[in-house]
């Protein structure tokens, strides 16, 4: 078994600590002395000192794998289902290599969005400048002409992004079951236009930039002997915090801010944006949305902002396990009473496929999603990530 430099570290605490405690009444102070030493130890920072270098691969064939002809995610050699440990004790590693993987996922989430289902993907902010942060979503060819039906998909919230619903399922199921493609594909084969929102698209993360601090040499009105005596302190202290750097971050991992993009700066200000500029623009007579989790709320928002506009147009709504709260979100008594008659929330539970589910919040019905097989889903899941 292997041990890691901070267990190494912590062992002889850990010990000295066991035997005090064993003593008498004496003992306490030395007892909260070093349980105040071990609260000031980041183990998190420690952890990072037996990393490998966080250099993961940029595609999937670099992490040696790929999707077989069920969808399903494999390794090219062994044919396996994707492994979160693959180092044993370095979970942090681990998740940045599963967050790597994820990433590339999500790319090819997208160019299957393009090829397979034919949607286009559009830029917005509509009128951004050149060098402004941007997002975009995607579009059927007709989503804007078609006289008929519309159909709108807004996913939940977290690390998921335009047509997908959720990154463990793609990763440790397949496709149909993490993607937004079936429903697309069943969408556009009965005649809908369709929408794709990305309402987790908020910002674009940008290096921060190095903060100079001009050089007190500089100071020419300053006598010779005090600028020496400064800038020998100066360097000093630039010394001291290069080695406290490479300790507290031995990966060297960029410090990132974040630019975020114009009236898109949430899922609810997305929502709302492509309401105003799309959906609303959009000539088919009735509109149809399925909205999971935080898409839920989100759609909710959206209501509470353009009511009148959403009545006129939207026909149904299908909610999957919807996050929304009428209350926290003060929605009105108009549009609990159009929910109540136009939104079907389908949501986790044991019982039947659309047995009614008892709801505490006045809004709109509940009924069970897939009964016993969510239970299988669930335990399985929480058994491999």
């Amino acid at each position: 078994m292997s041990i890691s430099l901070s267990s190494l570290i912590l062992l002889p605490i850990w010990i000295n600590m066991a035997q005090i405690q064993q003593g008498g009444p004496d003992e306490k102070e030395k007892t909260t002395a070093l349980k105040d030493l071990l609260s000031r130890i980041d183990l998190d920072e420690l952890m990072k000192k037996d990393e490998p270098p966080l250099d993961f691969p940029d595609t999937l064939e670099g992490f040696e794998y790929a999707f077989n002809e069920k969808g399903q995610l494999r390794h090219i050699k062994t044919g396996e289902p994707f492994v979160f440990n693959y180092r044993e004790d370095l979970h942090r590693w681990n998740q940045k290599r599963y967050e790597a993987l994820g990433e590339i996922i999500t790319k090819y989430v997208y160019e299957l969005l393009e090829k397979d289902c034919n949607l286009k993907k559009i830029s917005i902010p509509v009128d951004a400048t050149e060098s402004e942060p941007k997002s975009f979503i995607f579009m059927s060819e007709d989503a804007l002409t078609n006289p008929q039906k519309l159909m709108v998909l807004i996913h939940g919230s977290g690390v998921v992004r335009a047509g997908q619903w959720a990154r463990r399922l793609i990763i440790n199921e397949d496709l149909d079951s993490g993607t937004q493609i079936p429903f697309i594909k069943r969408a556009v084969a009965e005649g809908y236009g369709v929408i794709v929102l990305n309402p987790n698209e908020n910002y674009i993360e940008v290096e921060k930039p190095k903060i100079h601090v001009q050089s007190s040499s500089d100071s020419s009105d300053e006598p010779a002997e005090k600028r020496e005596r400064k800038d020998k302190v100066s360097k000093e202290t630039k010394k001291r915090r290069d080695f406290y750097e490479k300790y507290r971050n031995p990966q060297r991992e960029k410090e990132m801010m974040q630019l975020y993009i114009r009236e898109n700066g949430s899922p609810e200000e997305h929502a709302i944006y492509v309401w105003d500029h799309f959906i609303a623009q959009a000539a088919a007579e009735n509109v149809f949305f399925v909205a999971h989790s935080y898409g839920g709320l989100a759609f909710v928002e959206l209501m509470i902002q353009r009511e009148a506009d959403v009545k006129n147009k939207v026909t149904a709504v299908a909610l999957t396990d919807s996050v929304h709260n009428v209350w926290h979100q003060e929605a009105g008594k108009t549009i609990r009473e159009w929910m109540r008659e136009n939104c079907c929330n389908w949501v986790s539970s044991s019982e039947p496929l659309d047995t009614s589910v008892e709801s505490m919040l006045p809004d709109c019905p509940r009924v069970s999603a897939v009964g016993d097989q969510v239970k299988k889903e669930k335990g399985r899941l929480q058994s491999e990530v």
